[in-house]
C-alpha cells in the first residue's frame, strides 16, 4: 500500500483484506437526506381524517345501542341513509367533473345498478345474517366486534403508502362487525338496516370525504369538527365517561400527537453511504 491511493475496488488485488477501508469511506456519508420537515398546524390539519374515522365508528356503535334499546327504529335509520345519500351522490357527481382518470369510467346508471344490487343482496340475506351468530355467546359477540372495529380503525387508508394500509381490509372487518352486531337485534329488518349503515359509514362516507378534501382542502377543517361533534353529542346521550373519553382521545391526537411528531423530528438520524445498495438510475 505504500505510496499508492487504497481504492474501493475489487478487480485488484491491493495487499489488504477485503473488508479493509481507509479515512476516506467516510467522507460519503450523509445523514437525512430524505427527513421531511413538519409544520405543526399541517400536521394538525393532516390528522383530521384518523379522528373522520374514529367518529364514524363512534356514530355506528350508538346507533346500535339505540336500535337495542328501541329508541330508534330501522325504518328511521333507513329514511335517514337514503335522505343523505340522495344529497351527497349530486355533490359527488359533481365534484368528479374535474377527475379525468375517473370521467367515464362509471356513469350514473352504473352506481344504481351497483346500489340496487347491494339492497338486494343486503334484503335477501337479512334473515340469514340475524340468525348467523345466534348460537355465539353475546359476550363474544361484542368482543368480536371491538376488535373488527378496531381492525378497521388500524387498517383503513389514511393516504398513506405503508404496507399496513388496507381498504378492503378495512371494510370488510367493519362489515364483519355490523354482522355481529346485527344478531342481537330484534328483526331481520334490524339488521338490514346496520348492514346498510355500515356499509354507507365505512364506504361510501370515506371515499365522499376524500373528494370533499381534494376539491375543497378547506372543507376538511369543518368535516372533522362536526364529525366529530355529532359523535361527542351522541355518545354523550349514551355515556358521559364515553363521551368524555372521545373527547379527550379527540383532542390528544389531533394537538399533542402532532406537537410529539415535531419534538421527536431532531432525533431521526438515518445513515446513507458507500455500504448502500447499488440503485439503478432510470
Amino acid at each position: 500500500m505504500a505510496g499508492k491511493k487504497w481504492q474501493k475496488i475489487l478487480y485488484e488485488d491491493q495487499h489488504v483484506e477485503d473488508n479493509y477501508v481507509d479515512d476516506s469511506f467516510l467522507e460519503e456519508m450523509k445523514k437525512n437526506l430524505y427527513t421531511r420537515t413538519y409544520e405543526y398546524w399541517n400536521v394538525v390539519y393532516e390528522t383530521g381524517v384518523i379522528t373522520q374515522q374514529l367518529s364514524s365508528i363512534c356514530l355506528f356503535v350508538v346507533s346500535f345501542i339505540f336500535m337495542h334499546s328501541a329508541l330508534l327504529s330501522p325504518s328511521s335509520l333507513l329514511c335517514g341513509i337514503g335522505a343523505a345519500t340522495v344529497c351527497a351522490y349530486p355533490l359527488f357527481r359533481w365534484m368528479e367533473r374535474s377527475d379525468v382518470e375517473n370521467r367515464g369510467q362509471r356513469s350514473i346508471l352504473d352506481d344504481l345498478r351497483t346500489m340496487v344490487i347491494f339492497l338486494t343482496f343486503s334484503f335477501g340475506m337479512s334473515p340469514i345474517l340475524k340468525t348467523l351468530t345466534d348460537s355465539i355467546s353475546t359476550d363474544t359477540i361484542y368482543a368480536m366486534t371491538v376488535f373488527m372495529l378496531l381492525g378497521n380503525l388500524i387498517f383503513f387508508d389514511y393516504g398513506t403508502t405503508k404496507v399496513v394500509a388496507s381498504q378492503h381490509l378495512s371494510l370488510n372487518a367493519s362489515i364483519f362487525a355490523s354482522v355481529c352486531l346485527a344478531s342481537r337485534l330484534p328483526s331481520t329488518l334490524h339488521a338490514f338496516a346496520t348492514v346498510t349503515q355500515a356499509m354507507m359509514l365505512f364506504a361510501l362516507w370515506p371515499a365522499f370525504r376524500k373528494r370533499l378534501k381534494i376539491t375543497f382542502p378547506r372543507a376538511d377543517t369543518v368535516v372533522t369538527w362536526l364529525s366529530a361533534s355529532i359523535a361527542f353529542l351522541a355518545l354523550i346521550s349514551v355515556s358521559v365517561v364515553m363521551a368524555t373519553a372521545f373527547g379527550l382521545t379527540h383532542l390528544f391526537i389531533t394537538y399533542v400527537c402532532p406537537l410529539w411528531l415535531i419534538k421527536l423530528q431532531p432525533y431521526k438520524n438515518n445513515i446513507y453511504g458507500p455500504w448502500d445498495e447499488a440503485v439503478i438510475q432510470h
